[in-house]
């Protein structure tokens, strides 16, 4: 297993793709992956479990719809530019619940919670990598007075 990260270590950045890239595929992913759940609705409204998986699709949905739209506003803003609560994940997660809802009523609650927790990650990971390295302050020396 300590051989595996070291590998992926060296070969982390052989995987990035430029913005334009990012948001074709992502939204490209968004259709194919819209379509399958609708091509699949009944297969996947038919079981217990497999409405649980209609909504984790829905959650993979919510990823690359913001992925899409944050992708397509760094590109159009600036590199600078940041996906916020509001509107850009309200927005995935309104789109992802829907899709969901076509599907069935239970993958939209799925879907819901799939979504926040990928949601967690996404933000975890991202603060990891572009959040500012905070530095601890040193406190300034105290004087003596003299009397």
């Amino acid at each position: 297993m300590e051989c595996m990260v070291v590998v992926c270590k060296g070969i982390r950045n052989a995987w990035t793709v430029p913005t334009s890239v990012s948001f074709l595929l992502a939204s490209t992913l968004c259709i194919l992956l819209f379509a399958g759940m609708q091509m699949y609705k009944v297969q996947l409204a038919s079981k217990e479990w497999l409405t649980i998986l209609g909504g984790f699709l829905g959650s993979n949905l919510f990823i690359f719809v913001l992925t899409a739209t944050s992708n397509f506003e760094s590109w159009l803003f600036g590199r600078g530019f940041q996906a916020k609560v509001f509107p850009e994940v309200l927005f995935a997660l309104a789109v992802a619940m829907f899709a969901s809802g076509l599907v069935h009523r239970v993958c939209v609650t799925t879907c819901f919670i799939f979504s926040l927790v990928a949601l967690y990650y996404v933000n975890k990971v991202s603060a990891s990598k572009y959040a500012p390295i905070a530095t601890p302050s040193k406190p300034a020396k105290e004087t003596k007075k003299r009397k």
